[in-house]
């Protein structure tokens, strides 16, 4: 999902970097995956460490990961989940972020018929 939140950037004019970071895990195992996005070229190369916009793509991190370590004080949470942004926020201590839901495993069970969730959290 960063690859091609990256590429579509790429398409806009946009510099761009997206790459995964794999654990020792095996399959199934969470993985983060990182994208930046800039009007400027971007030197540093390295984990994003206080990220602007923390997407969950997986609902079942929720409560099971810190899937909000870093984030700016201000910065942004869109979470694949059926709960509202307010008690997200609330269960996850970010006061002071913009927290977005949406229920991408039923869109696209409705869609697809299989639970396919990062196209529709794209």
């Amino acid at each position: 999902m960063s690859r091609l939140l990256g590429y579509a950037a790429l398409l806009d004019g946009k510099y761009v970097q997206a790459f995964p970071e794999f654990g020792p895990e095996r399959r199934g195992a969470p993985v983060t995956g990182y994208t930046r996005i800039s009007d400027e070229p971007i030197s540093i190369h390295s984990h994003i460490y206080n990220p602007n916009v923390v997407v969950i793509v997986d609902p079942t991190l929720l409560g099971a990961v810190n899937v909000t370590a870093g984030l700016v004080e201000e910065g942004t949470i869109v979470a694949n989940t059926e709960r509202n942004p307010k008690e997200l926020r609330e269960s996850l201590n970010a006061d002071k972020a913009r927290v977005y839901t949406v229920n991408a495993t039923r869109i696209a069970l409705d869609v697809l018929g299989r639970p396919i969730y990062n196209t529709a959290m794209l």
